[in-house]
């Protein structure tokens, strides 16, 4: 099982515009950040997890070209706001995209991008959207879901288990509740929101994820959909030795472990 962090960003990216780098240092690549997406792949299969509003441009420069199926974590736009360009994927495959979702989240994209899921006029659908479960085999990988508290929303996080190894992706979350933490411990890597220092009321913050990774026993943890405070330089010196700041174009390879 491969994993590639599309994008590595928050809601407004790095930079914000206006040029604005706030703490992070604008000379290193690894700074400038997407909105939140992940690629996970086998030899059998590929999934994306989030349509993020650059979409496009990740799926550009990860030359990804096809897609077996599409998860969606919620309905935030930072999260599903590229969702048309799913249109050259179905164009490639001549079928609809298998879409997951909770069905708050997928009842949501269908409101407001009916096309997508119902076509229009000559249009085809691009996407056949079928409601989340607690479980789902995509080719050879087994996803394991569970709901997460987002401030007044929820979210989907995941857990994917290929050939022995589990990978657990927890993004857009406040609180880690009994049932998170009974899917992500132990994981082999947890991809995981680490937003900003400082606490905030709908995402995590370091020093609590930092914590989490030590109750968990997360063997690797990566982090991700971080703000323009988080340097990538900074950030690195202070994590400890099972962590690393994710990046746009981070990959990781079971087969190497």
């Amino acid at each position: 099982m491969k994993l590639r962090l599309l994008g590595s960003g928050t809601s407004s990216g790095v930079p914000r515009i206006g040029n604005n780098w706030g703490e992070c240092d604008p000379k290193e690549s690894k700074n400038r950040r997407s909105r939140a997406s992940l690629y996970v792949e086998t030899p059998n299969m590929n999934l994306l997890v989030d349509t993020s509003p650059d979409m496009r441009e990740q799926l550009l420069k990860a030359d990804i070209s096809t897609l077996d199926a599409v998860l969606w974590t919620h309905d935030h736009a930072d999260h599903c706001h590229g969702i048309d360009d799913l249109r050259q994927i179905f164009h490639a495959k001549g079928h609809p995209i298998p879409g997951f979702a909770r069905p708050e989240t997928l009842d949501g994209l269908r409101r407001r991008f009916a096309y997508v899921f119902e076509g229009f006029g000559e249009y085809r659908p691009t996407v056949k959207g079928h409601y989340l479960p607690d479980h789902l085999t995509i080719g050879d990988i087994h996803i394991k879901v569970v709901d997460q508290p987002h401030a007044r929303a929820t979210s989907a996080g995941f857990c994917f288990e290929h050939n022995g190894f589990r990978v657990g992706y927890a993004t857009d979350f406040n609180h880690i509740t009994e049932e998170m933490a009974e899917l992500y411990q132990g994981v082999d890597l947890w991809v995981v929101d680490t937003l900003r220092e400082k606490p905030h009321p709908s995402h995590p913050h370091l020093a609590m994820i930092v914590s989490w990774v030590k109750k968990l026993k997360v063997k690797r943890a990566v982090t991700c959909h971080m703000d323009h405070s988080m340097d990538y330089a900074t950030l690195s010196r202070i994590l400890p030795d099972n962590m690393e700041v994710g990046y746009d174009g981070w990959t990781w390879d079971s087969a190497l472990e």
